[in-house]
């Protein structure tokens, strides 16, 4: 039995490997050519209780060397630890007041995520062009807009979207946050999210770029106002709706190497929360998609380490190649994030604890804790 398990653990990663959208190979934002006019950007930051780390990322924000109009439009979404005063400070102290606007959001609307709450609150005062969306722990290199315009102009892109390069310091980062990026690859391909024929869609919430009429295309951000994972939520849209006359948008979704998340996850634990926050939304609190997604989890990653150390000589030989092929396929990640190769080996293991953390998800969300967010319990 568990040799026929492991021949079909290595069947799917040759499947995987073979026909499903090359993920495994990350997709970059390679510079493109300039346009040559620039249109207007408003940068909408939505900020709650984000004091420590706006003086590492508004001035990359106040420093960006578009040649265009722009201003950054940084929403306090009822910070209590002075977010807002920080935000001017480092205003006045980078001469850059002028650009930067402070929006005070409203009480939280019924019925709406926090996040897109205060994201709504920035759209509602601009009338620009276009529409860059970034976390407040967020910190862009000094052509991140540029580069990002220019990709959307050149490709026609009605959403384009960087997947930012997170923190990987600690040990628990480096088990954890290439596996992260690897499985968010493995749910969205790239390349299949930027093809107009796929039904995938997605975007990475730190870094979106959004063309303002396409926005309003596809119903703005009341039409995903529920949103926990705004992000995909928003690619759905505009992909469905975005376009000219009623057609579908335009997306593009790449990794970077010019951004970088500034959030620290030092233990387990904090990666752990950030994926229970949201892993049972991603499947629509269903039980059967969390048991499916359990048993796929369990196949593809438990199932050739299990072979491996208890099968005979069948099952451990398929489960050799198994985790060789899966880890094979983990290692442009693993370079992405300058790790040696034997971090692409602990694949299974960041498994097990993505898993453990998709059924916590499950069980706070059944005990009416669902989407806990900076004092917020979010899921409906």
């Amino acid at each position: 039995m568990l040799t026929f398990f492991a021949c079909l653990a290595l069947l799917g990663w040759g499947y995987l490997a073979l026909f499903h959208g090359a993920f495994w190979r990350p997709l970059l934002d390679d510079p493109v050519p300039e346009p040559a006019a620039w249109p207007s950007v408003d940068i909408i930051v939505p900020a709650r209780n984000e004091a420590d780390v706006l003086p590492h990322a508004l001035p990359s924000l106040l420093a960006q060397d578009y040649p265009g109009t722009w201003r950054v439009l940084l929403v306090d979404d009822h910070s209590t630890d002075g977010t807002a005063d920080v935000a001017r400070r480092l205003g006045s102290a980078n001469d850059a007041a002028s650009r930067l606007h402070i929006v005070a959001a409203p009480a939280l609307p019924e019925g709406w995520s926090g996040k897109v709450a205060a994201m709504q609150a920035g759209v509602s005062q601009s009338a620009s062009a276009y529409i860059l969306f970034t976390d407040a722990d967020i910190q862009h290199g000094p052509h991140s807009l540029r580069r990002l315009m220019s990709r959307a102009l050149a490709e026609r892109c009605d959403l384009t979207s960087h997947m930012v390069k997170l923190r990987c310091v600690s040990v628990a980062e480096k088990l954890l946050i290439p596996a992260f990026v690897f499985f968010f690859a493995m749910l969205y391909p790239f390349r299949r999210a930027g093809h107009p024929a796929s039904r995938v869609a997605a975007a990475a919430g730190g870094v979106m770029l959004a063309r303002r009429k396409a926005l309003d295309n596809s119903g703005g951000l009341a039409a995903i106002k529920a949103a926990l994972i705004d992000d995909c939520s928003l690619a759905r849209r505009i992909k469905d709706y975005g376009g000219d006359d009623g057609a579908g948008g335009r997306i593009r979704l790449t990794l970077t190497r010019d951004v970088h998340s500034l959030r620290a996850y030092p233990a387990v634990g904090d990666v752990w929360r950030m994926v229970a926050r949201t892993a049972f939304t991603q499947l629509r609190h269903a039980a059967p998609l969390l048991l499916g997604t359990l048993a796929g989890m369990a196949l593809l990653f438990v199932l050739p380490l299990l072979a491996l150390l208890c099968g005979g000589f069948a099952a451990t030989g398929m489960g050799l190649a198994a985790w060789a092929v899966m880890s094979f396929l983990y290692m442009p990640t693993i370079r992405f994030y300058g790790l040696p190769f034997v971090w692409a080996l602990t694949l299974p293991f960041a498994a097990l604890i993505y898993g453990a953390a998709t059924i916590d998800s499950a069980r706070q969300y059944w005990q009416g804790r669902g989407g806990q967010w900076k004092g917020r319990s979010q899921a409906p």
